[in-house]
């Protein structure tokens, strides 16, 4: 199938590991405009030339700490002097502190909206100009499967994510008539940095160790498996895509059957 994404322009945040890195790889094997954007340079470089070897194709990148605005601004600058602007956007962040109610400070809840949400709302903010000017655009956020089952020991990610999935649903209904969709992507137990964290996190918390964790997390999926960063990454291809042009508003697991809810 041809998606029609080449020479489309596509910023992907928080890129250089993880699923970001796995959906520029993608794009870059469609022959897209990529430009990946992250806080650490030496993991953009790493990022830059292992997409290369597999691909042939080196994307751009940008340093940009997504809790700043002004790095924002300059990030999509980047993209507008080198392409004209932004096409697809994937909004994509690393997930906030894990931790209980009690647990959580006014700080942690302020950098975690800054980090989840305003994140979503300011590259959205920057982005959205040429989109309509073009009357063409994708918007895509990369949630968790915890904006339909929240997670325990997750709150901060549990209620900021929903609140981003919940901005997609209301700004796709105004933006529609432009041509411009806006989609969520909930991954479940993706195997990622984060993830390994958060095993991690468990085993110092109960001696249990970091593979019978992650096995406990397979088990409740019907897949009775973690996926790939590359399974997520090919839902936000599709919905990039031409095909994909009447989809928005929505929320996609990619889950292996993780959520328990029958919708």
């Amino acid at each position: 199938m041809n998606l029609k994404l080449k020479n489309k322009t596509v910023l992907i945040t928080a890129a250089s590991k993880g699923i970001g890195k796995a959906t520029a790889e993608m794009f870059a094997a469609e022959e897209a405009n990529v430009v990946i954007c992250s806080t650490g340079e030496k993991n953009l470089l790493t990022a830059v030339k292992e997409i290369e070897e597999k691909t042939g194709y080196a994307p751009f990148f940008k340093v940009c700490d997504i809790n700043n605005y002004n790095d924002i601004k300059k990030t999509v600058k980047f993209v507008k002097d080198k392409f004209g602007g932004v096409d697809i956007l994937v909004n994509n962040c690393g997930g906030p502190i894990p931790g209980i109610f009690t647990d959580l400070s006014d700080s942690d809840w302020y950098n975690a909206v800054d980090q989840v949400l305003m994140s979503v709302v300011r590259f959205n903010r920057e982005v959205l100009p040429d989109m309509i000017e073009n009357n063409w655009g994708r918007i895509i956020n990369i949630t968790s499967l915890s904006v339909k089952q929240p997670v325990d020991n997750l709150l901060l990610s549990n209620a900021l994510r929903s609140a981003v999935t919940a901005m997609a649903k209301t700004l796709s209904n105004q933006i529609g008539k432009y041509n411009i969709t806006v989609n969520n992507v909930a991954p479940g137990y993706t195997l990622t940095s984060r993830l390994e964290q958060l095993a991690l996190n468990k085993e110092k918390e109960t001696g249990m160790a970091k593979e019978q964790v992650f096995a406990e997390m397979a088990e409740k999926t019907a897949m009775k498996r973690l996926a790939a960063p590359h399974e997520v990454a090919a839902t936000v291809l599709y919905l990039a895509s031409e095909q994909a042009g009447y989809i928005t508003g929505v929320t996609v697991p990619v889950d292996g059957g993780a959520i328990k809810a029958a919708y």
